[in-house]
């Protein structure tokens, strides 16, 4: 199970984007509403998640936590403990946590990134605390996966995918969807 959470404000393509690629390329992924159902993007979209934090199980089943930034979205999820746990649970045990645009600040925060290649959206490099911070779109270093925003959010969900199912899925969902790079 693939856990991608959605916390008012955040970035809807970030979020979005991602799930459908993961669906695409038959992950079994769900979004998970910060304390609702349905969750307000940044920019005024409404989206019902298939569940709550009340319904993250957290046990062998989990493959991956997806973290979406966006503002006040990481904020909000930062704030949220059923958030911090699926993160921490996820890092003591070696599982996939992929973050985006403001989101790789919450795992700079947690010490998570100390020694890790890492980027985030321009401005939050100073929150990737530990990092070796590097310019790139999306950076892949173990078990950890980051972007910079909004505007890679398709190449962060194929590399989420390749992570996940194999190089191979990838370039199917690639190919199936015209991505040009």
């Amino acid at each position: 199970m693939v856990y991608l959470f959605l916390a008012e404000g955040f970035e809807t393509v970030e979020a979005l984007a991602p799930a459908d690629i993961l669906r695409r390329g038959k992950v079994n992924i769900k979004t998970v509403g910060v304390g609702s159902k349905t969750i307000r993007s940044s920019h005024g979209i409404d989206v019902i998640a298939d569940i709550t934090t009340d319904e993250v199980v957290l046990d062998d089943q989990v493959e991956a936590v997806i973290l979406p930034g966006g503002m006040p979205g990481t904020l909000n999820l930062e704030k949220s403990p059923a958030v911090i746990d699926a993160v921490k649970y996820c890092c003591k045990r070696n599982i996939l946590i992929g973050a985006i645009c403001a989101a790789p600040s919450i795992l700079g925060h947690l010490g998570m990134l100390k020694g890790k290649k890492a980027t985030a959206f321009p401005g939050f490099e100073k929150d990737l605390e530990g990092a070796v911070y590097e310019n790139g779109y999306v950076e892949h270093d173990g078990n950890i996966i980051t972007a910079r925003g909004m505007g890679v959010a398709v190449e962060f969900g194929l590399e989420l995918l390749s992570a996940l199912k194999g190089r191979e899925s990838a370039a199917q969902v690639k190919a199936a969807i015209q991505c040009r790079n």
